[in-house]
């Protein structure tokens, strides 16, 4: 084994994200925030979601935590009641900071079914009531490095001697690999934070080489060690996510789209939503244009 990886995480629990309605007609496969997986700190959600107009995500509030969006077919149009506005296409990505509140939609822009995945991280405390931000890059921007078998694009984080430009307020890594057959990675993932693998396309095996292979919509949780080892043994394309991150060890209270330490901060987000203060004060005259296709 290579110096720089001496305790390959292993795999400690896996299970297939199956579909699920979401939204307005859109269907999902929600590996974290569900049933079975609440939470695994710092990750609130996991969606990998199909939309074909017109179902999609209609006007809805967020406080509390950033969602990432990052399409892998078609594009979706998004809005929100600061003027923000724009299309984010196949291979494009979002890193919203919905801080203190943030009303928006996210509808299908092009024929078809889109699809992407969403990941919605959970913020410390202290930064639950920032102004909401967004760091948006193209796919023509987003870094990527190829080396033995292997392609990756580092939506945030670092790997294979590339970085992400991306801020992380939560301390995050995402990696999106795409593996020949026969490729073998290694890589770092901080010790004390939590990781998990979600599969796109293929079969790999993971942590473990003597271990089965795992097919796609699978989301692995890994545990302890120093990086995550995956081998691609299969004669296609093995295409895969490593997320990690630092868990914040705070109490979580969710109503919906609301993230919050307490019950008596949900109550207050919902008062203040209800009655346009505290940050949701732009959403009492705002309406969607519904921008996007046929809506």
């Amino acid at each position: 084994m290579p110096e720089n990886l001496k305790e390959p995480r292993l795999v400690t629990r896996k299970f297939l994200a199956k579909p699920q309605r979401e939204g307005v007609g859109a269907v999902v496969r929600r590996s974290i925030g569900r049933f079975e997986l609440k939470y695994f700190d710092p990750f609130l959600v996991l969606d990998e979601f199909s939309v074909a107009a017109p179902s999609g995500f209609p006007d809805h509030p967020h406080r509390g935590f950033e969602t990432v969006t990052y399409m892998l077919q078609g594009a979706v149009t998004h809005e929100d009641f600061e003027g923000h506005k724009g299309t984010i296409e196949a291979g494009d990505l979002q890193w919203m900071t919905a801080g203190r509140g943030i009303v928006h939609l996210e509808m299908p822009a092009s024929q078809g079914i889109q699809k992407g995945l969403q990941l919605w991280i959970n913020l410390a405390s202290q930064h639950k009531m920032i102004e909401p931000k967004y760091q948006e890059i193209l796919s023509k921007d987003i870094v990527e490095a190829t080396k033995d078998g292997i392609k990756v694009r580092v939506i945030a984080g670092e790997a294979l001697g590339i970085k992400s430009p991306i801020y992380t307020r939560t301390p995050t890594m995402y990696l999106d690999f795409i593996f020949k057959p026969g490729a073998h990675l290694q890589q770092l993932v901080p010790k004390s934070w939590n990781a998990f693998v979600y599969i796109l396309e293929g079969e790999g095996i993971f942590g473990n080489k003597n271990s089965h292979p795992t097919t796609s919509h699978h989301i692995l949780l890994l545990g302890f060690g120093d990086g995550l080892e995956a081998w691609n043994n299969s004669s296609k394309v093995l295409r895969f996510i490593l997320v990690g991150g630092e868990p914040l060890g705070e109490p979580v209270v969710q109503f919906g789209p609301f993230v919050m330490n307490t019950q008596e901060e949900i109550d207050q987000t919902i008062d203040d939503f209800e009655n346009y203060t505290n940050g949701f004060e732009k959403a009492k005259h705002w309406r969607s244009s519904e921008v996007g296709l046929d809506l």
